[in-house]
């Protein structure tokens, strides 16, 4: 037997994750990790060493294999060319690819595709940066249009002087030493949304519900599934937005959508912008583990192989996801035995990774019928996971 070979570019938590589904459907599951304790080469025992810029890693990586996918976006296009001329597939393709990578070509396409954005333009000095605040009525986000994620390379300015960093950023994009800068107007959203949406090569959708995504410090701290008091029309637009984009940019695999939800000053129903993408499994869907019936990891290995895609009805009413960013423990493995003794229903999910302050170490899903508590029951176990006193 030769099971199919699924490549995959990057070691941290999303390719761990694939690992159970993967194993499941008899798929081998090889991951290019950037160290030998990488979070997924903890879980998966085909794991080289190597960088996603070394393209002779990658080729190897794919030697034998039936697809090419990743659990980031920072791999060069060049590298994702000389695979593609080896006849190895790979999804999310180049093409859709770069839409995740530059933010500047992602409002571009997305404006051309009639998609809802913010008001945006590219920056390429302070005096571009200037024009726009004024335009937009003086706050704006500057944000590098390369590299950027949870929070880094983002920058919101104020009506007054320019941060000196945000000045640094200006000056360095104007004579090319530093990553070209994206403006866009600072939108007065209620919430922030996201939607998942899974494409295969031939282009068959699936779209799991929309959801609330909970920020902090510029990281997803919490996710609640379905979204709650989303209004129908609300829902139909952000799923109408993925599939549009998907559709639109040519994604397969797994897509992100992040947005912002939009009060309607006429009372009607909240509209939404697009604000990122993100094409690969998502922190956003991390609650389809256990609160979906199939999962962003399995169907995004589904979705990459061009295999029928699973069903993404939720399981129960309601399913609460919230991260463990940091711990006061020097390993939350220690805090097991409380944390599933307090609670039986309580699904954790651990990465392997070292403590750091605020860095992503695991998460937990709680599902169930009462909202408020699910919430409770999922902050508590993180609680137990950082080393906090929790009340019975």
């Amino acid at each position: 037997m030769t099971p199919p070979i699924v490549a995959v570019v990057g070691g941290g938590q999303l390719a761990r994750m694939m690992a159970g589904p993967a194993t499941a459907l008899g798929l081998h599951l090889r991951v290019l990790s950037e160290a030998a304790d990488a979070s997924a080469a903890q879980a998966v025992a085909d794991s080289p060493v190597g960088a996603a810029s070394d393209v002779d890693a990658v080729l190897a990586l794919v030697d034998g294999a039936d697809v090419l996918t990743f659990e980031h976006e920072h791999v060069p296009a060049e590298v994702l060319d000389a695979v593609e001329v080896r006849g190895v597939p790979v999804h999310p393709g180049p093409a859709a690819l770069v839409h995740a990578q530059d933010k500047a070509v992602m409002r571009r396409r997305l404006t051309e595709l009639g998609v809802p954005c913010p008001r945006w333009a590219p920056v390429g000095d302070v005096a571009d940066l200037e024009r726009f605040r004024t335009a937009v009525g003086g706050r704006a986000v500057v944000k590098t249009t390369r590299g950027g994620y949870d929070g880094k390379g983002v920058r919101v300015v104020g009506d007054g002087a320019l941060p000196d960093d945000v000045t640094s950023w200006c000056s360095a994009a104007a004579d090319r030493t530093g990553p070209a800068l994206l403006a866009e107007e600072l939108v007065p959203f209620t919430r922030e949304l996201a939607v998942l949406v899974a494409r295969t090569p031939s282009g068959r959708c699936v779209v799991w519900p929309v959801v609330e995504s909970v920020q902090q410090d510029g990281v997803c701290a919490e996710v609640v599934a379905p979204a709650p008091a989303l209004h129908p029309q609300t829902a139909a637009q952000a799923e109408g937005i993925a599939r549009a984009v998907a559709d639109g940019l040519g994604v397969t695999g797994v897509l992100a959508v992040e947005l912002f939800e939009v009060a309607d000053p006429a009372g009607g129903a909240p509209r939404v912008l697009v604000n990122e993408l993100a094409m690969r499994p998502h922190n956003s869907g991390h609650w389809t583990i256990d609160g979906a019936v199939t999962s962003q990891f399995e169907q995004h290995l589904r979705a990459v192989l061009d295999l029928p895609l699973g069903d993404v009805a939720p399981v129960a009413r309601w399913t609460v996801m919230v991260n463990l960013l940091g711990s006061a423990l020097d390993d939350p493995t220690d805090a097991l035995r409380d944390v599933l003794g307090a609670d039986p229903g309580a699904k954790v999910h651990l990465y392997g990774k070292a403590v750091r302050p605020g860095r992503k170490l695991g998460h937990v899903n709680v599902s169930g019928d009462d909202l408020d508590d699910v919430r409770a029951r999922a902050r508590a176990a993180v609680a137990r996971l950082r080393g906090e006193s929790t009340e019975d």
